[in-house]
């Protein structure tokens, strides 16, 4: 029955829209309603006081919350949409598809989880690159004004990282050229991984306790608290990049040292200042109070 409804969707749409509409509105549509979905939560819960399983005690104010928001929006239209109109031809030179029949759900699986590990090698590269000093200055930084996360955060950046950020991603099914269906899960299930990474909450169902080598809020936390020269931790999705090349060192000394002061708290910690104590003490751009 759920199949039978899903083809019935998909005839709809595609008699309906054009393949190159779908593509671009539709996965803006897609992309906008998973994104402020799943972050929007994370910010009320910051907003409402919730301090259980807060990684950082600090907050931020009001007016870098309202920037955050105003400037995605603006950067969504403006960068986003556009990308996703020009990368159409590629995908389809690829041969990608949106007819049916949908493809086999096996199909679907290998190419996402494929998907995820060139964008994370991908990401890993480019991310170090951002940290250099020059780049860090004038592009990365601006992502690093929010040393205290939350899930929007994610994709506040400057519009050359938005660009690098969107090459990442879409680099996997721009070479293999999937079905639609496919193109939609993997944006949804990449914004809800970033969205998570960046949530600024450490909680018991949290998928980095579950799933070995996956990254997760705490992790990616880490990364935001410390000046760029140190703070490591670069992967976007998985763990096994910054530990081959040791880039995660920082994070585990300071793990152990933080259970070493308390057995009952650390990193992954559950109320703020146990889990957390050196805040944007080097950042920066910190907009914490």
């Amino acid at each position: 029955m759920a199949e039978k409804n899903l083809n019935s969707t998909w005839k709809y749409l595609i008699d309906n829209y054009s393949e190159w509409q779908l593509v671009t509105v539709g996965s803006f549509i897609i992309h906008e309603i998973v994104f402020f979905g799943s972050g929007l939560p994370y910010l009320l819960m910051e907003i409402a006081g919730f301090r259980k399983y807060k990684i950082q005690e600090k907050v931020n104010t009001r007016a870098a919350q309202a920037k955050c928001v105003l400037r995605l929006l603006f950067y969504h239209t403006c960068v986003n949409l556009p990308l996703m109109g020009v990368t159409y031809p590629i995908f389809k030179y690829m041969g990608f598809t949106s007819k049916l029949p949908l493809p086999s759900w096996k199909v679907v699986c290998f190419q996402i989880i494929s998907y995820f590990i060139l964008e994370d090698f991908i990401f890993y590269w480019g991310h170090r690159m951002l940290h250099t000093k020059w780049l860090y200055k004038h592009v990365h930084s601006i992502h690093h004004e929010y040393a205290t996360p939350f899930g929007l955060t994610s994709e506040y950046a400057h519009p050359a990282e938005i660009l690098f950020l969107g090459f990442a991603t879409i680099f996997g099914p721009a070479i293999t050229g999937p079905h639609l269906l496919t193109l939609w899960l993997w944006i949804s299930l990449r914004v809800l991984e970033t969205v998570e990474a960046h949530c600024g909450y450490d909680f018991p169902w949290s998928i980095s306790r579950f799933l070995p080598w996956y990254g997760g809020a705490d992790f990616h936390d880490y990364h935001h608290r410390l000046l760029y020269t140190k703070s490591g931790n670069y992967a976007s999705t998985f763990t096994y990049m910054d530990w081959i090349f040791g880039t995660d060192k920082g994070y585990w000394k300071l793990k152990a040292l933080k259970e070493d002061m308390d057995p009952t708290s650390s990193l992954q910690g559950v109320n703020g200042e146990n889990a957390v104590t050196y805040g944007c003490v080097e950042s920066k751009g910190c907009t914490s109070q």
